[in-house]
């Protein structure tokens, strides 16, 4: 199963050349993972029609707060995955969110604008960068998870 995963948008909606960039590479997923600060509901409106899955950030405006919870478990395949946004520096952010969840074999987190993708302590962590903000990041990023047997990931540079 392919999931395109997205975090810190920071939009109040999608640009369309950005949006046809993003629709490229999450054409064929089967699901989308937003890891917080949409900032905007009108941001979501570039995934209708796609199963999405939605964590708030610290930036994500009252509609979201409201409307996402702060962190989620997916169930894909055998996986259980962890959703949340993170917070605070970008230094120790990977310890701070796995505290947050108990038996997840993927944690997927955002805030630092950073992509990333590792194992540790059993768990893969996962985070997509941002698309449109390059703070604390060389470069704006989304990724995709490849879940089947086994968990692959691509972080792609937009």
């Amino acid at each position: 199963m392919k999931i395109g995963v997205i975090s810190d948008t920071h939009l109040k909606n999608i640009p369309e050349p950005l949006g046809q960039r993003i629709s490229h590479y999450f054409n064929e997923a089967a699901m989308i993972i937003h890891a917080g600060d949409v900032v905007e509901p009108g941001v979501l409106d570039f995934f209708t029609g796609k199963d999405l899955r939605l964590v708030s950030g610290n930036m994500d405006s009252w509609e979201i707060k409201q409307s996402a919870p702060p962190k989620l478990v997916i169930n894909v395949k055998g996986y259980k995955i962890g959703v949340i946004h993170g917070w605070g520096s970008p230094t120790g952010i990977e310890e701070r969110v796995e505290k947050e969840f108990d038996a997840i074999d993927v944690l997927i987190y955002g805030h630092t604008h950073n992509a990333a993708s590792f194992i540790k302590n059993g768990i893969f962590f996962f985070n997509p960068g941002s698309p449109t903000d390059k703070r604390f990041a060389a470069k704006n990023t989304i990724g995709i998870l490849d879940i089947g047997k086994s968990i692959s990931s691509h972080i792609i540079t937009l």
